[in-house]
């Protein structure tokens, strides 16, 4: 059953990336983009178990705050799962979702996502158990621009994205918290 998840993800990961050529293709800018990789690391202070599902879209929407509300088109009805797919609004604009990883066994969850002329997106995230009650978190955003013209916007945000450690550890914690009150 690994092998045949590992190979779902991998098939998946190779369609997300066809398809994200293909739409920057579609686009075709007058000049370089740019393509910016930034991360953090934070500590989610509860056990691996109740963490690592906190990472897919359904069960983020526990954590995330108010404008975290994805719409699933699959699966119906919605449920974290391999190949998820959602859309997001982004004022105007929404964009489209795809789980590319969800083993929450090798604790490794990837979303790849395209908002429209603006950016693609690739999201990696890496999980591991510290202890019985702490769980180390690793988060990675590649964004590719799709519009020169917005090169200097994808830079900004890249760069918001590494300090964004902080903002998730205090949200999930929270969310730990109030959910083991209840």
């Amino acid at each position: 059953m690994k092998a045949i998840l590992i190979a779902v993800s991998m098939l998946l990961g190779v369609v997300a990336t066809v398809a994200f050529y293909h739409l920057r293709s579609l686009h075709s800018p007058k000049g370089p983009v740019v393509h910016v990789e930034n991360g953090f690391e934070f500590t989610a202070h509860g056990p691996y178990k109740t963490v690592a599902p906190l990472f897919g879209a359904f069960l983020e929407r526990g954590w995330a705050g108010d404008d975290w509300d994805p719409e699933f088109l699959y699966p119906s009805p919605a449920r974290d799962t391999l190949g998820e797919v959602f859309t997001i609004p982004h004022g105007h604009l929404r964009s489209t979702w795809v789980n590319t990883a969800l083993d929450l066994e090798s604790g490794h969850v990837q979303y790849v996502y395209v908002l429209p002329d603006v950016q693609a997106v690739l999201i990696d995230i890496h999980l591991e158990q510290k202890d019985s009650s702490t769980t180390g978190v690793e988060v990675v955003y590649q964004r590719t621009a799709l519009d020169p013209n917005l090169n200097g916007h994808i830079s900004k945000l890249g760069e918001k994205d590494r300090g964004m450690g902080k903002e998730w550890e205090t949200a999930i914690d929270t969310y730990l918290r109030t959910s083991a009150a209840q």
